[in-house]
């Protein structure tokens, strides 16, 4: 059986959730990865609007898996500045005090994960943010127990967290992510060891974060077949040929030509999603294909649809047996 295909709802978080609902049906998707805050208040304790939306998918046949946390998440570890209180809802960021802010997005998450339980989901795809990621270029020179405290501070923060995702059976899935604690594969790797491989923590796999860099993506999942615990489906194009900007993106807006790199609508970059669903095939993932869809330079209903198509097209089961089993007769 294929697995199912999923709309991400965080880039339609203009319409409501049953106009998502509409036009991801008529799209084509199987069901919807619920954004926060836009289509999912996780403040809310009474049964009925919980039972609310689980009836709306119902209706329209959509299936939920995941519901994600990116926004919020972000704040966590982050160094907070006044580029947060656009993403943030108000009452997170509250008085602006960092430390403030970080605490009410800790609280939100885990709140989040009791939603995530309620609604039956076992996966909450999110964000931890990095004190450490503005050091990124090693100049002035960085000690390398700078960067060791960094990978400490995310540890303390989110263990509490993931401590309480585990009690209430409900995963974490980091999309490894430039400004996050991990994007990249060595990165990746030091987060689950600052964690203590704590069962509660996996990633959310999406190769456009990855490509670009020059980081081999579909190794990243051999490296890590126990821990992808959901999959983004996003492309990426990069050129072949020097740009006006380089790999880090400059001070220009996405969708700018003068960038080396930009999203595509999938099937429409240089990602190798062939070689994914290999891979993923290989170590046995059985969960949703979520298109995240951030092409700005496509109409974003064009997009999600043929998204649906090409990844529908594409995904294929493993087989039962080897080619030439038949020989062994």
């Amino acid at each position: 059986m294929a697995r199912l295909v999923t709309l991400y709802s965080l880039q339609w978080g203009d319409l409501s959730l049953e106009e998502v609902c509409v036009k991801a049906k008529a799209f084509g998707y199987d069901g919807l990865e619920l954004g926060l805050p836009d289509h999912l208040d996780v403040r809310q304790t009474d049964p009925a609007y919980y039972k609310g939306i689980k009836d709306l998918l119902e209706k329209y046949g959509m299936q939920l898996r995941t519901i994600s946390s990116h926004l919020v998440g972000q704040a966590v570890c982050d160094k907070i500045d006044e580029r947060h209180k656009s993403i943030l809802p108000d009452y997170i960021w509250g008085d602006g005090d960092p430390e403030g802010v970080r605490r009410r997005a800790a609280e939100e998450l885990i709140l989040t994960a009791r939603a995530a339980r309620v609604l039956g989901v076992d996966t909450v795809v999110g964000f931890t943010g990095s004190p450490i990621w503005h050091l990124l270029y090693s100049f002035p020179p960085v000690p390398q127990s700078t960067i060791d405290k960094g990978y400490q501070d995310f540890a303390t923060r989110f263990a509490p967290i993931l401590d309480e995702f585990e009690k209430l059976g409900v995963r974490f899935a980091l999309e490894v992510h430039p400004t996050e604690i991990a994007f990249d594969t060595f990165s990746a790797q030091r987060a689950l060891e600052a964690l203590d491989h704590h069962p509660a923590f996996g990633f959310n796999y999406d190769p456009s974060h990855l490509g670009y860099q020059g980081v081999d993506y579909v190794d990243f999942i051999y490296q890590f077949p126990d821990r992808i615990f959901h999959v983004h489906m996003k492309d990426a194009y990069w050129s072949d040929t020097p740009k006006q900007v380089g790999v880090f993106g400059g001070h220009v807006p996405f969708g700018d030509p003068r960038r080396f790199w930009n999203f595509r609508s999938v099937g429409r970059g240089k990602i190798k999603f062939e070689e994914i669903i290999r891979a993923l095939n290989a170590i046995g993932y059985q969960g949703p294909l979520s298109i995240e869809w951030e092409d700005s330079a496509m109409d974003r209903e064009h997009g999600a649809r043929e998204s649906c198509e090409y990844t529908k097209r594409l995904d294929f089961q493993v087989s039962g047996h080897a080619f030439d089993a038949f020989f062994a007769k």
